[in-house]
């Protein structure tokens, strides 16, 4: 089996979020096929600013990546993508409970049985006339 590549593009990020979803106390595992070689498979990690600083950040990146390099090669979907997102409370847990999690998470995946996938939310309408314009002066 080759070894995990890393994603770097934003699309694909976004891609994955239409795929399997599987969550954890310390992270959401997102899983989808990335449609390249059929044992090709790609990891990304994002972990947001409302988890901590750089260093709490970067921590459970380090971490994450740790888990990865450990459990996609016997563990991980061939011809997926993985991508895991920090969740609150995910630097503090245990290790080895991670790997356990992690584990579980991607044989949940693997069997088809995750969250369904997120729907995209109407964002706010961008074209057209604006409501609650300029009322005009009335003289009587």
């Amino acid at each position: 089996m080759t070894k995990p590549t890393v994603i770097r593009k934003r699309s694909d990020f976004l891609a994955a979020n239409r795929g399997i979803r599987v969550a954890r106390p310390g992270f959401v595992l997102l899983a989808r096929p990335n449609g390249l070689e059929p044992q090709a498979m790609r990891y990304g990690i994002t972990v947001t600013k409302r988890i901590g600083n750089a260093v709490v950040r970067n921590r459970m990146k380090r971490r994450f990546r740790e888990l990865l390099w450990a459990n996609l090669p016997e563990h991980g979907l061939p011809g997926h993508d993985h991508i895991l997102i920090g969740r609150d409370g995910g630097v503090e847990r245990d290790f080895e409970k991670l790997d356990e999690e992690l584990r579980m998470a991607l044989s949940r995946a693997r069997e088809g049985k995750g969250d369904p996938p997120r729907s995209r939310k109407p964002g706010p309408r961008r074209n057209g006339p604006k409501q609650g314009g300029k009322q005009e002066k009335r003289t009587s």
